[in-house]
């Protein structure tokens, strides 16, 4: 089932985490982007969203953490050509002691459509034990930060339904 529509302008008030021109290498049979290059991207998109909330590869070093993927949802929306420049917005949805629940829009500036999207259930892991653990607090505050924020807007998140923090 798609999403409602959502306009891009209300995307823009996300935060930009990351920007790419699709390569040549990432053409498939179909010639457009092909999907594994999707869940590919949303990764590297995560990486600087998850250092604007402290959870930094320096602090994963020094604190032997890390984070797990528990859970994702993708919704491929339009296609992606070579040579497109998407963009990733991110929202965070909501969170536990553990968990961050969060959703990565992928947008097709050249084509000015939503691409995919990407819903996340991520854990704070302590590596020690490879086990989930809590957020600290100067990290939960971070996260709850931009969740507030994010919980402010007047359109509703394009979720499926099925995870919860």
């Amino acid at each position: 089932m798609r999403p409602p529509a959502i306009p891009l302008e209300k995307l823009e008030s996300l935060p930009l985490v990351y920007r790419i021109t699709i390569p040549d290498e990432y053409r498939d049979a179909m010639g457009h982007m092909n999907m594994r290059w999707y869940i590919a991207l949303f990764d590297e998109a995560g990486i600087p969203l998850f250092d604007r909330l402290g959870l930094s590869m320096d602090y994963y070093e020094q604190n032997h953490a890390g984070g797990f993927d528990l859970e994702h949802h993708t919704q491929f929306l339009n296609e992606v050509h070579i040579g497109d420049t998407v963009v990733f917005r991110a929202r965070l949805l909501g969170r536990s002691a553990k968990r961050l629940h969060y959703l990565l829009f992928m947008v097709n500036e050249t084509r000015s459509v939503l691409a995919a999207t990407l819903e996340v259930m991520n854990s704070h892991a302590d590596l020690n034990i490879r086990r989930t653990s809590p957020y600290p607090e100067n990290i939960a505050a971070q996260i709850d930060a931009m969740l507030a924020e994010h919980m402010r807007l007047d359109w509703d998140a394009p979720v499926c339904g099925a995870m919860k923090p």
